[in-house]
C-alpha cells in the first residue's frame, strides 16, 4: 500500500482548485516542502461535502468528519477499512462491478444509499485520481423526498386520468401531438389506449376542423367553457360532442387537457323537446282560445236562459200574486195553499236561475282585489231575512270588523251564500245562532273566514259532496234551495287562490274560507 502522504500529494495534484498555482505541494515527495498529514487533514475538514480518499485497492486512506458522520461509523477513524465494507452489502453487490468498470474507463460512478431508519439518502460519487480514488458524499434527503413527492403526485394524476369515467386526452399545443388518452377515451374513439403510432390532433377531428378548433382557443392559462364540435372515431363515425380544454402540467411539461362529452343523444332529445314544447304551446294557445270561446258561449247561454226563463216566471208570479190579492176570500183553504206553493216555487226557480248564472259567471269574472270588510255584509243580510221572517229567533255573533283581501263583489257573493246556508239550516231551531269570525291561516300570509251555526249539520261521510253543484244532503221539502250556494263559494275561493272546507259538529256545522292576506294598510272597502 502506498504511503498516505504520497496519496495525499497525488490527490492534491489531481485537484483543479480555482486560482491554485503550481508550487511547493507539486514538488517531489522527498523535497521536504510538502504539507504534513495534519495540515492536509485540516484541509479536508474545510470541505462542505464528505470526502474519502482511497488507494488503488479501494482501502480508505483518509476521511473528513462529515464523511464519518454520513457513513455513520462508530469509530473515530476509517483509515485502513475497505470502502465497500462501509456501505450496505446489497449496495456493494449492485454497484461494485459498475464502479470498477467506470473508474477503469476514466469516468465517474455515482449511486445513492437510503438509510431507512433515519429516512436519509446519501449520494456517493467516485472519481479516480493518480494514486487512488476520491469519494465525494453529500446528503440528498431533501431533494430525494421532493422527487418522491413529485413522483407520487404524477402517479396520482396518472391514476386519476386513467380511471376517470369521462373520456379525456392530452396534447402538446406546439406539435399538436396527442400525449396520452385515458381508458374512457380509448373506448369512446375505438382505439388502443397505448397504440404504437402516436395520434395527432387531426386524428380526432374531421378534415380541417381540428385547426379551426385549436385556433379558437385562447392563449395562456385558461379554463374554457364547453364547446360543441364534431369528433371522428377510428371507424369513421362522426359524433357531436362538447369539448372542455384547460392548460395543465403533464410530467413537468405544459400540455392541454381535453374532456369529451358525447351530446349526440342529448342534442337530439333537446331538438325533440323544443319541437314538443312548440307543439304544446300551439296546443295550449288553441285550448285557451277554445276555453275563452266556451266561456263566452256559456255566459251568453246562461244570460239568454236567465232572461228567457225569467220573463214567463215573472208573469206566473205576478198572476199568482194578483190572484191571491183579489180572490183569496173566495178560495178555500186548499186553494190558498196551492197558490202559496205556486208563489214559493216561482221564487225558488228565480233563485236557482240567479245561482246558475253566478256559477257560470265566477270563473271568468274580472278581479279587482283589495281590502274588504265583510262584517257590515253579514249584519245587512241577517236584517233583510229578519224582516221577511220576523218570527225567527236567531242570535248573530259577528266581530266589529272582518278584514279580508280580495275582489269585493265575489267575496260579498260568497258571504251571501254562506250566510244563507246558515240561516236556512237553523230554521227549525227554537233558538238559533250564527257566528262569523276570522281565524289564523296555516301560514302568515293566509287568513281564514269561519261561518258556524247550530243548525242540523250534515253527515261527515259526505263532506266531499258539499261543494259540488246540485249535490244535496237534505230533502228540498225540508230545506228548499237549488244546491248551488256552496259550489259558488268554492269557485270564489279558487279565484282568489284559496280553499274552502267544512266540519260537522254535534251542534251544527262550520264552514271555512281560506284567503290570501293583502299588503299594506289600505282602508277597507265596505258594502
Amino acid at each position: 500500500m502506498q504511503a498516505p502522504l504520497a496519496i495525499f500529494r497525488a490527490w492534491l495534484r489531481s485537484m483543479a482548485w480555482p486560482g491554485r498555482k503550481r508550487g511547493a505541494w507539486d514538488a517531489s515527495p522527498d523535497d521536504g516542502s510538502a504539507p504534513s498529514l495534519d495540515a492536509i487533514q485540516a484541509g479536508l475538514e474545510l470541505a462542505t461535502q464528505g470526502i474519502l480518499l482511497l488507494d488503488g485497492s479501494a482501502t480508505i486512506v483518509a476521511a473528513n468528519s462529515l464523511a464519518r458522520t454520513l457513513i455513520q461509523s462508530p469509530t473515530t477513524s476509517l483509515a485502513g477499512l475497505g470502502f465497500w465494507e462501509t456501505v450496505p452489502e446489497p449496495v456493494a453487490e449492485n454497484h461494485r462491478s459498475a464502479s470498477d468498470q467506470a473508474l477503469r474507463d476514466g469516468s465517474t460512478h455515482a449511486f445513492v444509499i437510503h438509510h431507512a431508519f433515519e429516512d436519509q439518502w446519501i449520494e456517493y460519487s467516485l472519481k479516480r485520481h493518480a494514486c487512488g480514488v476520491v469519494v465525494n458524499m453529500r446528503d440528498v434527503t431533501e431533494a430525494r423526498q421532493a422527487l418522491l413527492l413529485l413522483q407520487n403526485s404524477e402517479f396520482c394524476n396518472q391514476s386519476l386520468f386513467d380511471g376517470n369515467p369521462q373520456a379525456m386526452w392530452l396534447f402538446d399545443g406546439d406539435s399538436r401531438r396527442i400525449l396520452a388518452t385515458n381508458k374512457a377515451a380509448a373506448a369512446f374513439y375505438g382505439m388502443a389506449q397505448h397504440a404504437p403510432a402516436e395520434p395527432t390532433l387531426e386524428t380526432f377531428f374531421p378534415d380541417g376542423e381540428g385547426a379551426s378548433w385549436l385556433a379558437s382557443l385562447p392563449t395562456g392559462g385558461f379554463q374554457q367553457q364547453m364547446r360543441l364540435c364534431m369528433q371522428r372515431k377510428m371507424n369513421g363515425e362522426r359524433v357531436l360532442v362538447e369539448l372542455a380544454c384547460s392548460t395543465v402540467q403533464w410530467f413537468e411539461r405544459p400540455a392541454m387537457l381535453v374532456g369529451v362529452v358525447d351530446v349526440g343523444a342529448r342534442h337530439f332529445a333537446d331538438v325533440q323537446l323544443q319541437r314538443l314544447n312548440a307543439s304544446l304551446e300551439q296546443r295550449i294557445g288553441q285550448c285557451s282560445t277554445e276555453l275563452q270561446r266556451g266561456r263566452h258561449e256559456l255566459h251568453t247561454f246562461t244570460q239568454a236562459l236567465s232572461d228567457d226563463l225569467k220573463v214567463p216566471l215573472h208573469a206566473v208570479n205576478g198572476f199568482a200574486t194578483t190572484l191571491a190579492e183579489r180572490y183569496s176570500a173566495i178560495l178555500d183553504e186548499p186553494g190558498r195553499h196551492y197558490l202559496a206553493r205556486i208563489r214559493a216555487s216561482t221564487r225558488q226557480l228565480a233563485k236557482l236561475i240567479d245561482d246558475l248564472r253566478m256559477l257560470a259567471h265566477v270563473p271568468g269574472a274580472p278581479m279587482a282585489a283589495g281590502p274588504v270588510d265583510l262584517a257590515p255584509v253579514c249584519r245587512r243580510l241577517i236584517d233583510d231575512w229578519r224582516r221577511r221572517e220576523p218570527e225567527r229567533r236567531l242570535v248573530l255573533e259577528v266581530a266589529p270588523t272582518l278584514p279580508v283581501y280580495g275582489d269585493k263583489n265575489l267575496l260579498v257573493t260568497a258571504m251571501d251564500c254562506l250566510m244563507d246556508n246558515a240561516w236556512k239550516f237553523t230554521a227549525k231551531k227554537e233558538q238559533g245562532w250564527i257566528r262569523v269570525a276570522l281565524a289564523p291561516g296555516g301560514s302568515p300570509d293566509r287568513s281564514v273566514l269561519v261561518v258556524a251555526d247550530n243548525g242540523v249539520g250534515f253527515d261527515a261521510a259526505y263532506v266531499d259532496k258539499l261543494f259540488t253543484a246540485f249535490q244535496r244532503l237534505h230533502s228540498s221539502a225540508d230545506f228548499p234551495g237549488g244546491g248551488l250556494g256552496l259550489a259558488i263559494v268554492k269557485r270564489v275561493a279558487e279565484r282568489h287562490g284559496g280553499a274552502v272546507w267544512a266540519t260537522a259538529v254535534d251542534a251544527g256545522a262550520s264552514f271555512f274560507l281560506s284567503l290570501p292576506k293583502g299588503i299594506g294598510d289600505t282602508p277597507l272597502a265596505q258594502d
